[in-house]
């Protein structure tokens, strides 16, 4: 069981699968920047956690549940948890739903995030839950989610890895890639083509680039 203070926030987990050093400057280095990707995705999330919290007999709607896992070593909110009751008023059934900006993505980053949420929502009420959706903004519809075995291992191996970058205080080598990087929020902290493949930490690498620009002045 871990405790408070090791807990993991869900979000990072897509920061891992997107790029393990955007990680690294977010949750190692702490560093931050806003772009209008972030942005629009920033607005989204909270316009639908002001949104109001539908409730009738046998179902209810939850806006920004806040989650954790001691087990998995998580915590976070949900978007919107829709919750489907017995006449006993015990929780039948979970179905998580995340609200997305943009489209459909074929990486596994937004999956595994609400599969994460979906495993803190089994901790909590003890119940299996097999499926969320993601409600994309840009198509304007659900897509349904399976929560299968695949899913579930890729989804804790991004704990895992998430966890060893965090224990080693490390930040990973900087590899440009165009379709990440020139999106990325980062690129400019980050420095992928200056940086390159020398690994080291961007705080380090502007402090070695100011003695070096202090040297040619002394010169």
């Amino acid at each position: 069981m871990f405790s408070e203070e090791e807990l993991i926030p869900i979000s990072g987990l897509q920061h891992v699968m997107f790029c393990e050093r955007q990680f690294a400057l977010i949750h190692v280095e702490q560093l931050w920047e806003e772009n209008r990707y972030t942005a629009e995705g920033d607005a989204l999330h909270e316009r639908v956690d002001k949104e109001r919290h539908e409730s009738r007999r046998l179902f209810k709607q939850e806006y920004g549940m806040s989650i954790r896992s001691l087990e998995l070593g998580l915590i976070g909110k949900c978007d919107l948890v829709e919750l489907y009751l017995e006449p006993s008023g015990r929780v039948a059934e979970i179905n998580p739903v995340e609200f997305k900006r943009g489209k459909n993505k074929e990486s596994d980053c937004d999956r595994v995030q609400l599969c994460a949420q979906a495993l803190c929502l089994e901790e909590a009420f003890q119940i299996t839950i097999p499926q969320g959706d993601f409600y994309y903004l840009a198509a304007h519809r659900r897509l349904v989610v399976e929560f299968d075995t695949t899913l579930r291992k890729v989804t804790k191996d991004a704990i895992d890895r998430a966890r060893e970058i965090l224990d080693s205080g490390l930040t990973p080598n900087a590899f440009y890639d165009p379709d990440k990087c020139d999106r990325c929020s980062l690129v400019d902290i980050c420095m992928p083509k200056a940086v390159g493949e020398a690994g080291m930490r961007v705080e380090r690498y502007i402090q070695a680039s100011l003695r070096s620009v202090r040297k040619e002045c002394e010169a």
